[in-house]
């Protein structure tokens, strides 16, 4: 099989979806309605001949935020099948339905499963989709309003469960690292902390990290909040701007009220020619990296995510191709460890002049749940159409830097007559022992954040006890608080205590 082989898989069609409550037309579209409008879109921009909608064989959807945990529930109702709900807004009747697992990850990770899969013949046309709708659940909610979004939809539903596996562990929550803003916070704060920083400085990094991101937001159509911001508007705190954890304002973290859109068409390049796509709609995946990361308590270094770089570094590889090579990029940025981490291990400058986002950024162009980075393959596929035999680069986070999938793209035919020449998974090994459940004695800060929770504001750190391992503590005194804001306290001796309910609590003692 050479490069153009009937079997080669190939992007042949992407769409966006998106809507704001303050548009004129706002229609306050369910998810499935809007990943129907987007799963429209990617038919029209395909601009087959024959009927694409019938050809699809395979749809694969994205789980929403509100039904990626188990104890999560749809405010207004939810599809039974969410992949059949889509397959019918555009006529299609797949054999197979598949819902993915919870993860930024997945749109990348997919794109790559099943170019593998038509590769070998085990599909022939395939439809990645995802939306999200909670910017509408807010605005109708305020409203009073209830619709019924639930849907009853016959047939066959692969269902891969949450994988959830590995992003929390039961001393992390305890302590109060219950989500993903200051699971982040942590990983921040302790990249300052190894680059000798104090805050002020870190924070000015950040913004400027990000304002660039914000100028491509004010640009892209399909932002949930194209408005242009300078480095000092994201980090200065004021009541638009608070704190949501150390280090992080508002301004800087995942935007997930929005209401957007996107989706994918892959196929065979023999069915693409079957079905009269024109050529000049190809797009190729040339090498893919998957990784999984230690739990937060295993990592040997909290202010890095080692198997993100090695998934975006074996993608490079893969694709033949270096970090030089590529036109374009779009690194997955829910908070700034995530794309520092990413560009830090491939040496790319904060102020690449290529740019580090297509779309904006979760936080400026949004969040959209588990699928912002089919947002970004989107975008991808248009500016390497535009750039014919230019190449990009696409990264994908998801969980708590807990899993990352890297994929280099571009117009110039890919051989995949040896898929695992192509995509493959970087192997890891678990470090148990590491956590300590309950402590008491002497350890180090190694890292911190705040918190507020229903019971109010808290510190929580991570310390280092003399025997190298570790445990979660957490303090919410007026003198605690003071201390941390009139020194550093990362690398500071502090005193653990469990108390009576099982809580590991601090006090510095240096």
């Amino acid at each position: 099989m050479t490069s153009q082989d009937d079997r080669t898989p190939v992007i042949i069609g992407v769409g966006q979806a998106a809507e704001r409550p303050t548009d004129a037309d706002y229609r306050a579209l369910s998810p499935a309605d809007l990943a129907g409008e987007a799963a429209r879109a990617a038919l029209a921009d395909a601009g087959a001949l024959g009927d694409l909608a019938a050809a699809l064989d395979v749809i694969v959807a994205i789980r929403q935020f509100e039904i990626s945990s188990p104890g999560a529930r749809a405010p207004f109702g939810a599809s039974n099948n969410f992949p059949r709900s889509v397959a019918k807004r555009i006529g299609a009747d797949p054999a197979r339905a598949i819902l993915e697992i919870t993860g930024g990850q997945g749109p990348q990770r997919l794109v790559g499963e099943f170019c593998e899969a038509i590769s070998r013949g085990e599909a022939r046309a395939v439809l990645l989709v995802g939306s999200e709708a909670m910017s509408t659940v807010l605005t109708l909610n305020a409203k009073g309003e209830a619709p019924d979004w639930s849907e009853t939809v016959e047939g066959s539903l692969e269902d891969r469960g949450y994988g959830l596996e590995g992003m929390f562990t039961p001393s992390i929550l305890k302590h109060r690292i219950t989500g993903a803003i200051p699971a982040y916070a942590l990983f921040e704060n302790a990249r300052r902390a190894r680059l000798g920083l104090d805050r002020p400085t870190y924070a000015r990094r950040m913004g400027e990290l990000f304002a660039p991101f914000t100028r491509v937001a004010a640009a892209n159509p399909y932002s949930a909040s194209p408005v242009e911001k300078t480095a000092e508007e994201l980090v200065t705190v004021s009541d638009k701007n608070r704190i949501v954890a150390d280090p992080f304002t508002r301004m800087l973290v995942a935007r997930d009220q929005v209401n957007q859109a996107a989706a994918v068409i892959l196929t065979s390049v023999g069915v693409a020619r079957t079905l009269g796509v024109s050529e000049d709609k190809f797009v190729y995946l040339h090498g893919q990296g998957d990784a999984n990361e230690l739990t937060i308590m295993e990592r040997p270094d909290l202010s890095a995510s080692p198997s993100a770089i090695a998934a975006g570094r074996k993608a490079l590889e893969l694709a033949g191709r270096t970090v030089d090579d590529m036109a374009v990029f779009d690194f997955y940025s829910c908070f700034p460890i995530a794309v520092f981490n990413m560009i830090d291990g491939l040496a790319i400058a904060p102020d690449d002049p290529r740019g580090l986002t297509l779309t904006g950024g979760l936080p400026y162009f949004g969040g959209a749940g588990n699928n912002y980075s089919m947002h970004a393959i989107a975008e991808a596929v248009a500016a390497l159409r535009a750039r014919p035999g230019a190449f990009g680069f696409v990264g994908a986070n998801g969980g708590m830097l807990s899993k990352y999938s890297a994929g280099v793209y571009s117009t110039t035919p890919a051989d995949w007559s040896r898929p695992e020449a192509r995509r493959a998974k970087i192997p890891y090994d678990p470090v148990p022992g590491l956590e300590v459940d309950t402590a008491t004695g002497e350890a180090t800060v190694e890292t911190y954040t705040t918190t507020t929770t229903r019971s109010g504001p808290a510190i929580v750190v991570i310390a280092r006890l003399p025997d190298g391992r570790r445990a979660a503590a957490n303090q919410a005194s007026e003198a605690v608080f003071g201390e941390l804001a009139a020194r550093e306290p990362i690398g500071r001796r502090v005193r653990l205590e469990t108390d009576a309910e099982g809580f590991n609590r601090f006090t510095f003692i240096d």
